[in-house]
């Protein structure tokens, strides 16, 4: 048996493999994402015996204080989620005129959609307008998705490129998420590329040094046709029964709900506010017990800074105690802290006494990043990628870099979901170093890690909102988010205009939007996320142009959004283009074509059953009847039935006939019943023997 060897001539195994990537969880709606890499997307570059001096692969949260407020600059954080330690909120309304005018605005603006006041709705833009006129570039933001939505100014997406353009160029990053979104929409991928490659890196400067970020996706709201109730309860934060008996355990002593609890409020998980105050207080009781993953978070903690002075020495000394814990994903953190010279001694060095010393603390972390690679942790695969693609402490025969080795344990990385290797192999798509340059799968990934960055809070915070019943405010923060194009978001805000129409406080140019104004904004909504692969998106704009909802009837159009459901594997979508064949509706009449999707609609749902078998009906008639009055009475089942339904919601369900009506089958059934009973009481009469009037003794022999 041939042995296995850890030289990097073993990763060619991988050049003809299709490797999966999944950064998304598998949803029914939502496709994951997935890489397939091929022998062609592999450059063959020889190992060099440079160093990559170009960029710092390990500024990931960089020498200052890397807050949310500081990767994030304009964020609505100061509103949704104030605290008394927090610089940015304290100092929101001590700036200058434009600032506080800004941040005003949006207090207003998020106050007034909740209690549904137009007037309030344009007095707070009129302030946000002020404020971008004095040329604050958050303002213009907030104010270019005004433009973009319609809200109290006029639906105008020039004007809304314009603003985001300029508040991009003052650095406000949401911006540069609508701008790179709208590049990419229109294929103008040399310019989308670019902004996500910044995005993502502000993304990746927010992650863990250790171990891997969990992946806060936002919620989707809906299943469908349908309130996503699982989900919704799951997220209900402190609030929710799992999270109260988890703090019932913690209180009780338990280490590991402990930290779990600690985890929900570091990270703002399922529903619980953010708290850090709270997470340290809940890591320090558990690493009492010893528990080692608190010991890392901990670490994590001092090295960031994040509600304690930051400490690299603390941060090295608990992230070394969790590793001896076999806590192998610990390690990840000490290398970098040693690879940066946090943590450790620093010394005066002579040039040739640094250049050694270099040398040491290169490999000295190269060793740990090992270990956590030796244990399948994905971390220490990301990192020692890094190591040789910089050519860092990897010296050896002469060969500083390599980068095939390099993309070997990137592409090892990603398999298992690490998002910075995506960050990395994006790069190199877009580079052109180690993959073959391709911006179109290169913005895909970036996309994939820029949605990650401390923006994503929008979410969170119009959660918060929907679960109060505040609906209105979930609306508007979803569309802010969807603007962002995050599929998700632009889901819920579609669904919210559907499910609860005028209740969604939707706010056109002047007041609340008309029917035919929601109808048109969700068309929107829906349209762009059946772009990114969402399978009910798309049925719901083929419903659209199929019945007229929103927009004009257009069964070409229909059947082409039918088509792009079908291809996600809907019954629904398979059953609607069999009827529309079965027709001839936007597509040619082909009835043998009709079967084929009703039958492949009951293979992907067995519960379409009945309407397959009511459909195979129907085809029956048409292809032995076709020319019958059986045919007629078919098609015109679509006419009548709505004025049926209507009948039967006019007149029958109308509140004093129906009362009427049910006194009525009462009356019916107590009369059925004494009947019955009647019948069987004479039924019973009728059954029983005849008695003998004498009695005879029997006769006894003697």
């Amino acid at each position: 048996m041939p042995r296995r060897t850890r030289t990097r001539n073993n990763w060619f195994f991988l050049l003809l493999a299709i490797v999966l990537l999944y950064l998304l969880p598998l949803s029914a709606i939502a496709r994951p994402f997935v890489l397939v890499l091929s022998q062609d997307d592999l450059i063959d570059a020889p190992p060099s015996t440079t160093e990559d001096d170009s960029s710092s692969e390990w500024d990931e949260f960089g020498d200052s204080n890397t807050k949310p407020e500081d990767l994030d600059p304009g964020s609505w954080r100061p509103i949704f989620e104030p605290t008394a330690a927090d610089p940015a909120a304290a100092s929101v309304y001590e700036n200058e005129e434009e600032e506080a005018l800004f941040y005003s605005g949006i207090t207003n603006m998020v106050s007034s959609v909740s209690s549904g006041e137009p007037r309030l709705v344009e007095e707070a833009a009129s302030e946000i307008e002020a404020s971008a006129s004095g040329g604050y570039p958050h303002a213009q933001s907030a104010l270019g998705f005004l433009y973009n939505s319609g809200m109290t100014r006029e639906w105008n997406r020039a004007k809304a490129f314009m603003y985001h353009y300029f508040a991009a160029k003052g650095g406000n990053m949401q911006s540069k998420m609508v701008l790179a979104y709208t590049y990419s929409r229109q294929d103008m991928y040399d310019k989308a590329v670019k902004l996500y490659a910044e995005l993502a890196e502000v993304a990746v400067n927010s992650f863990l040094i250790s171990k891997d970020s969990p992946v806060i996706e936002p919620v989707r709201i809906h299943n469908g046709a349908e309130e996503n109730k699982e989900a919704l309860r799951k997220s209900r934060g402190e609030e929710d029964e799992d999270f109260q008996i988890l703090e019932y355990q913690a209180q009780k002593g338990n280490a590991g709900a402990m930290y779990k609890i600690g985890i929900f409020y570091y990270f703002g998980l399922r529903g619980v506010r953010r708290d850090h105050a709270k997470a340290l207080s809940w890591f320090l009781k558990a690493v009492e017990k010893g528990e080692p993953r608190s010991m890392e978070l901990l670490g994590e903690i001092y090295a960031r800074g994040a509600g304690v002075e930051r400490n690299y020495t603390k941060a090295f000394e608990w992230l070394k105690l969790a590793s001896r814990q076999q806590l192998y994903s610990a390690y990840n953190g000490m290398g970098y802290l040693y690879v940066k010279g946090y943590g450790v001694e620093k010394k005066n060095y002579t040039k040739i006494d640094f250049m050694v010393s270099s040398c040491y603390i290169g490999f000295q972390a190269k060793e740990y990043f090992e270990k956590a690679a030796d244990n399948d942790e994905a971390g220490g695969h990301y990192n020692l990628g890094v190591m040789y693609l910089k050519g860092i402490g990897v010296k050896q025969d002469g060969v500083k870099r390599d980068v095939k080795l390099a993309c070997k344990y990137f592409i090892l990385a990603a398999n298992a979901g690490q998002p910075k290797a995506f960050y990395q192999l994006a790069k190199m798509f877009h580079t052109g170093v180690g993959l073959k340059k391709n911006l179109p799968m290169a913005t895909a990934l970036y996309k994939l890690v820029a949605e990650r960055g401390p923006w994503s809070s929008l979410s969170r915070w119009a959660l918060e909102a929907y679960l109060k019943g505040d609906v209105g405010k979930a609306f508007f923060l979803y569309s802010r988010m969807a603007e962002l194009g995050y599929e998700v978001a632009q889901s819920n805000a579609a669904w919210i205009l559907d499910k609860y129409g005028e209740r969604s406080m939707c706010m056109g140019e002047s007041g609340f939007c008309s029917d035919a104004e929601r109808h048109l904004r969700a068309h929107s909504l829906w349209w762009q996320a059946s772009e990114q692969g969402n399978e009910h998106a798309a049925l719901l704009i083929g419903d659209a142009y199929y019945y007229g909802r929103g927009t004009e009837k257009d069964y070409d159009r229909a059947a082409e959004a039918y088509m792009h459901a079908k291809s996600q594997s809907n019954a629904q979508a398979m059953f609607n283009l069999g009827y529309m064949h079965e027709h001839g509706q936007g597509l040619p009449f082909d009835l043998h074509l009709a079967k084929r999707y009703y039958d492949q609609a009951l293979e992907i749902d067995p519960a379409a059953k009945l309407p397959v078998t009511l459909a195979l009906s129907s085809l029956w008639v048409r292809k032995n009847y076709a020319n019958s009055f059986l045919v007629d009475v078919i098609d015109s089942l679509p006419e009548v039935y709505p004025k049926v339904e209507a009948w039967v919601e006019n007149v029958i369900m109308e509140e004093g006939n129906a009362t009427i009506l049910t006194l009525f089958v009462c009356l019916l059934t107590v009369l059925y019943l004494r009947e019955r009973q009647r019948r069987h009481a004479v039924a019973g009469e009728a059954a029983l023997p005849q008695q003998p009037n004498d009695l005879v003794a029997p006769v006894v022999a003697n």
